[in-house]
């Protein structure tokens, strides 16, 4: 099960960023490059296991979440909406403080309306703080987010509600996977 995603894991290399350890891996960074392959792998993991029935739209956040996100979309002709690090000041734009492990900013939520049903996917929950602002800033909308699949779970973050993984992770010098959520 998942065994692309599981040896392009355990064989990334790896950066130390001050006391972070910081694996350097496809999904969460697009490098070295992205294999379709384990694109279609964890997509269709992801079809397995999530709830995506009457769903009106896919929410990622930028940029990891985008290939992600996009390849859920092509299999399951799902609308894509991209939490963007830019504003744009569109009606009903909503900003979200995303802080991190590693960092602070804002990002804003556009094309969303109150009512839509929608499922949010990402590359990696480490510290939780993005999935928790995202998840306020929809609350706050009036979106119901029906469900929340991440590729890799690192640690075991609190981010106020269930979601899904595909693939929980031990960091060190080395990436270890050390679960399968599906």
């Amino acid at each position: 099960m998942l065994e692309r995603l599981t040896q392009s894991l355990e064989t990334c290399p790896m950066v130390r960023r001050g006391e972070y350890h910081y694996f350097i891996h496809p999904v969460s960074d697009g490098i070295p490059l992205v294999d379709p392959a384990l694109l279609r792998e964890i997509g269709c993991a992801m079809v397995r296991v999530m709830d995506l029935e009457n769903v009106d739209m896919i929410v990622v956040a930028e940029a990891m979440g985008i290939h992600i996100g996009t390849t859920l979309s092509l299999m399951t002709d799902i609308p894509l909406s991209v939490v963007r690090k830019r504003r744009y000041d569109l009606p009903g734009e909503c900003a979200v403080h995303q802080t991190t492990g590693y960092s602070k900013c804002e990002l804003y939520i556009n094309g969303l309306t109150p009512g839509m049903r929608v499922v949010i996917v990402d590359d990696v929950l480490s510290t939780g703080g993005t999935m928790r602002a995202m998840l306020g800033a929809l609350a706050t909308i009036g979106v119901e987010v029906v469900d929340v699949c991440i590729v890799i779970k690192r640690g075991d973050p609190d981010v106020g509600r269930a979601y899904r993984y595909l693939v929980e992770i031990e960091v060190t010098d080395c990436v270890k996977v050390i679960g399968h959520g599906v």
